[in-house]
């Protein structure tokens, strides 16, 4: 048995607007970065689940993590484990009530992120389970941030590439101890804190080009935004 489990737990998929990655795609850029599996966490969608599941006989001993990312009125949220998505747009704390009610995991996308992040104030009260620390589209400095803040507060940090396209797929990642057999267990080692970060940042010249492409794809979808646009003075 493998010491570690890795899975990236931030992947968009085509049923996300601001992404055009199918599943076989997805599989591929997992497969060769030599992680175990991903979570699907399309924007305030579940939808894609279904075909996922489909895919699940042809891949025996691969996890296929069911998640969502929520836009809240404060900023995105990953929630794992859930099969249905809270609608979005709501305050924070109601959003992480019903993830809880819906028996899932709630951890803090990219909290650091100019752009759709919670700020830092807020993710140092919110009641979630986690905070992602390594995300595969964020500058070092903001994800050592969040790694930071994970730690302070003795919270799960997690690791994901947040890809919308394949070159970003597995970038990021999450590692998990070795003798997790179900998703009841996995879900278990984040409320439990025993996750591990991983992975790499984004460059500058990388997130010049990502910003580029986020543009262009607004544009094309006539400027329709993902979730609210939650920027706060207490980022830095």
């Amino acid at each position: 048995m493998s010491a570690t489990i890795r899975l990236d737990l931030h992947v968009h998929s085509r049923y996300s607007v601001d992404s055009r990655l199918s599943f076989e795609q997805i599989l591929e850029g997992i497969t060769y970065q030599g992680l175990q599996g991903f979570a699907l966490t399309d924007h305030n969608t579940t939808e894609g689940l279904a075909g996922l599941e489909r895919l699940r006989p042809s891949y025996p001993g691969f996890w296929f993590v069911p998640g969502v990312e929520i836009s809240t009125q404060e900023g995105h949220l990953l929630a794992y484990g859930l099969r249905e998505s809270p609608p979005p747009n709501r305050p924070l704390a109601e959003t992480v009530e019903q993830v809880e009610a819906l028996g899932g995991v709630s951890v803090l996308a990219h909290p650091f992120r100019w752009l759709h992040g919670v700020g830092r104030r807020v993710a140092s009260e919110a009641r979630v389970q986690g905070i992602e620390g390594r995300n595969g589209k964020n500058s070092e400095l903001a994800n050592t941030k969040a790694e930071l803040l994970a730690a302070r507060r003795a919270i799960a940090s997690t690791g994901g590439s947040d890809a919308h396209e394949p070159r970003q797929v597995g970038r990021a990642f999450t590692e998990f101890p070795g003798d997790v057999t179900s998703l009841d267990d996995l879900l278990e080692q984040i409320r439990k804190d025993k996750t591990t970060a991983a992975g790499s940042s984004l460059s500058l010249a990388g997130r010049v080009r990502s910003s580029v492409r986020d543009g262009l794809l607004r544009a094309v979808r006539g400027f329709r935004p993902v979730g609210p646009r939650a920027v706060h003075p207490d980022h830095f």
